[in-house]
């Protein structure tokens, strides 16, 4: 899919959710939005000390960032089901080295059955073309207020 036409795609989606009252991007559509940015699957990735941040892209996805413009898509092998209520996060790794398929995220903080909780594990590791999804989240957004705006002045005519 080019990128033109994801940004199309996800363009129609805010709109759409804008009309709905959503101002937020659902996760099928960040995901597909992080999955167009995203480069081939490599081993790893270093921490550099730990992460800047992270967000679950549904139940099997999440992105890690390591840097303000360093990001990493993880496909986990299964469901991870407290993903979206996780306040913190911890990624084993082993001498700093995050590798697909034998390493995992656990979400941590103050959730719905905090007893037993699973690591879910990576199954596959993409470096993000962060520049690129800022870039497209920002298009996204201008194409969400565009509309309204054009709304806005036709009904005060």
């Amino acid at each position: 899919m080019n990128k033109m036409r994801v940004i199309l795609l996800l363009a129609a989606a805010a709109v759409i959710a804008g009309c709905a009252g959503t101002p937020r991007m659902s996760d099928a559509d960040r995901l597909a939005l992080y999955q167009a940015h995203a480069g081939e699957p490599v081993r790893g990735f270093s921490l550099f000390g730990g992460l800047y941040g992270w967000s679950p892209l549904g139940n099997r996805a999440m992105v890690v960032w390591t840097r303000p413009n360093q990001a990493w898509l993880l496909d986990l092998a299964g469901p991870c089901y407290d993903l979206d209520y996780a306040t913190a996060l911890a990624i084993s790794s082993f001498g700093g080295r995050v590798q697909a398929r034998s390493d995992s995220v656990t979400p941590l903080g103050s959730m719905v059955g905090q007893v037993g909780r699973v690591p879910c594990r990576i199954d596959r590791v993409r470096p993000v073309d962060a520049k690129a999804v800022k870039q497209a989240e920002q298009d996204v957004r201008q194409a969400s207020v565009q509309p309204r705006q054009a709304e806005e002045a036709s009904g005060a005519e």
